[in-house]
């Protein structure tokens, strides 16, 4: 059984900073695309960064130059260094993973249970 397990988040002042982890484990043959949504209260839920299993990433415009996504192969754990955060960045923050296990199952999208920020003074 595959589980993704997020941590790190909580409460900041405006400007301040958090760092998320996201940490696969279970039977895995391969740890491919993964990314991190949020989900404010009263809105859909949006992708905010995301990276390949080669380290390409990408980012949503309003996180750009302040969010930095990145991954540890070995620990197939998935970070995201969150600066100048701002009220607006309040959510639950999720990770996702496309996980290849020895099931069959091929590229298979997983979920963390998510995680807590939230930016207040």
């Amino acid at each position: 059984q595959v589980q993704l397990v997020e941590s790190g988040g909580g409460l900041v002042q405006p400007g301040g900073s958090l760092r998320l982890s996201c940490a696969a484990s279970g039977s895995i043959l391969s740890l491919n695309n993964m990314g991190w949504y949020r989900q404010a209260p009263g809105k859909q839920r949006e992708l905010v960064a995301a990276i390949t299993g080669g380290g390409i990433t990408h980012y949503a415009d309003s996180v750009k130059g302040r969010f930095t996504v990145s991954r540890d192969n070995a620990k197939n754990t998935m970070y995201l260094q969150m600066n100048s955060l701002k009220p607006e960045d309040t959510a639950v923050y999720s990770c996702n993973a496309r996980i290849t296990t020895p099931d069959g199952k091929t590229n298979y999208p997983y979920w963390g249970q998510g995680t807590q920020v939230t930016v207040s003074s």
